[in-house]
């Protein structure tokens, strides 16, 4: 859309969209490849950026569901001035000719809007009377595959409308075709590697690995891999979309990427051959085979880690459904005992959302962070399993 255009340095006032906890490390991930002026919110983090960090966050962040580009903002305090707003908020002629399908995002509420289907469709009815007084005709609805996506958050009287660069969450990164059981998603994973500090230097190892989203997102940060440099943005339709500065940016992290020299040691376990399957599968698919491996096998059945320790990381299952409990209880009693044995001098980091079944690896926990997985309260703890660690019968959670 943009003809390579040099933009005069202009800062932009965005919004990266986070998972709930990682709101503080999400923040400094943005301040990291160059966002100014960041603020963490609740699930979200407010930035400044110039295009050019803009469309770097697009292609390098690692934890984001979304990043959205505020464009402007007015009072709103009802259904009127909203319409009035939305006809008046950009110059659709330039942003949005008819020839463009869209979508409209809403979050939030004001007086008699309270219902964001419904508030969607006010805005839709202003941009396309809009496009009607302009041409006299106007843009089709795409809920899935939209040319221009369109997010309205209205809060306390004020109403902001965004464009959101990347149209689907970010969260997918287009490796996970198959998923086990309650896969974890994508971004959460890449952050909670990244409170564990694990740097690539050291090995990682998940007893529990299911479809193998921690180990995956792990490599792809140790070398450097992203996965957004495959991937298409509706920021590429934006009408100052500069082509030049895009592929600048794309080179940019494809500089960063590194060659598989000298690779980490990432190791998963998973009892399940299908489910193994599936994540050998995704590692394949992430093009990671020669860095992540994954054994089909009981974590109790693996031998002992030989060389130098490193970090466990482990998401088991919560016992979310009746009746697992007992036998769960047995898991985590076995899966405590293994590290303990096993793995002294390895920090073990472990995902949470039952705090009686994570008693029972009767390990103290030295720090409890709490994070959202799909709508649970959780905790990611970690645990210093040091040599001492096989005598102890400490309890903690």
């Amino acid at each position: 859309m943009g003809s390579g255009h040099r933009h005069a340095p202009q800062r932009i006032q965005g919004v990266a969209v986070l998972p709930q906890g990682l709101e503080e490390i999400g923040s400094r991930e943005l301040e990291a490849l160059g966002a100014k002026q960041v603020t963490p919110l609740r699930r979200a983090a407010c930035f400044q950026a110039d295009m050019a960090c803009l469309y770097r966050l697009h292609l390098q962040c690692r934890l984001p569901f979304r990043l959205l580009r505020e464009m402007t903002r007015f009072r709103c305090d009802g259904r009127d001035s909203l319409y009035d707003g939305i006809q008046q908020a950009l110059d659709w002629e330039h942003w949005l000719p008819p020839s463009m399908s869209f979508r409209v995002d809403v979050t939030g509420t004001a007086p008699g809007l309270n219902h964001s289907h419904f508030t969607a469709l006010q805005v839709k009815n202003a941009v396309i009377d809009r496009q009607r007084d302009l041409w006299g005709k106007r843009s089709s609805i795409d809920l899935d595959d939209p040319d221009l996506c369109l997010h309205l958050h209205l809060h306390r009287g004020d109403a902001v409308l965004s464009l959101d660069g990347s149209g689907g969450s970010l969260h997918r990164r287009g490796y996970r075709a198959a998923v086990g059981e309650a896969p974890l998603k994508e971004n959460l994973a890449a952050g909670l590697i990244q409170l564990t500090g694990w740097d690539g230097t050291s090995p990682l190892t998940d007893p529990c690995c299911g479809s193998g989203t921690l180990l995956i997102e792990a490599a792809a940060m140790a070398l450097q891999r992203f996965p957004s440099l495959q991937r298409r943005f509706l920021l590429e339709t934006w009408a100052d979309f500069d082509q030049e500065l895009w592929e600048s940016e794309q080179q940019r992290a494809r500089k960063r990427q590194q060659t598989i020299t000298n690779p980490p040691r990432i190791m998963g376990f998973e009892q399940d051959p299908a489910i193994a399957q599936q994540a050998r599968d995704n590692v394949s698919a992430a093009g990671l085979t020669d860095v992540v491996q994954i054994i089909a096998s009981d974590f109790r059945e693996a031998p002992a880690p030989d060389g130098d320790p490193g970090v466990v990381v482990c998401n088991p299952p919560y016992g979310v459904r009746l009746g697992d409990s007992t036998e769960l209880q047995e898991l985590y009693r076995e899966l405590g005992s293994v590290l303990k044995r096993d793995y002294g001098g390895w920090d073990l980091w472990l995902l949470s959302g039952n705090r009686e079944l994570t008693g029972a690896l009767r390990l103290k926990a030295k720090r409890r962070i709490p994070v959202s997985n799909g709508g649970l309260d959780c905790r990611w703890l970690h645990y210093e399993l040091n040599r001492r660690a096989a005598d102890s019968t400490t309890q903690g959670t």
